[in-house]
């Protein structure tokens, strides 16, 4: 009998732990000149995401999991804002019709919830415009590196931020 529940205790412990690692977002990283993003990559799955699921005003780890980081080869501009090489976590506040980006110089950060503690390590804080993407939304949330710029895209929000390196 006690084989019996051990059985059943190991079987259940252990679809517990495969039902929360598919739950998990992949880790996706996006490249450009000079410049790397490394990000959770959540899905939309049919919910609100901007003013729903992340709320409006609030600092969000601009992914999914452990915070965003972005690096810096070399010293460069962010936003027309000066940054030294280094990597650094990339906190957002999405708006609807404006975002504030954020370089923080704490590391290793799992999602926001600790922001408030370690706000006073902000290297720089850049407001820009966000618009509506037209035609169907965009599933994944999706960071891209053009030349010149950081592009953000998830749902029906486009959100550019000019750097140069």
């Amino acid at each position: 009998m006690k084989q019996i529940f051990l059985f059943l205790a190991i079987l259940a412990t252990t679809g517990s732990i495969a039902c929360a690692q598919q739950v998990k977002s992949p880790r996706v990283t996006a490249e450009g000149e000079n410049v790397k993003v490394s990000y959770g990559q959540p899905s939309k799955r049919g919910r609100v995401i901007f003013g729903g699921l992340e709320q409006y005003g609030k600092v969000w780890r601009t992914g999914a999991n452990e915070a965003t980081e972005i690096t810096f080869a070399k010293d460069a501009t962010f936003g027309g804002k000066p940054v030294k090489a280094g990597t650094y976590t990339l906190f957002t506040i999405p708006g609807e019709k404006e975002w504030t980006f954020i370089l923080n110089s704490e590391l290793k950060q799992w999602g926001a919830y600790k922001y408030d503690e370690i706000k006073d390590k902000d290297v720089l804080k850049v407001k820009v415009p966000a618009t509506t993407i037209s035609g169907e939304p965009v599933e994944k949330l999706t960071i891209t590196l053009p030349p010149g710029k950081l592009v953000l895209e998830w749902d029906k929000t486009h959100v550019e931020v000019p750097i140069e390196s």
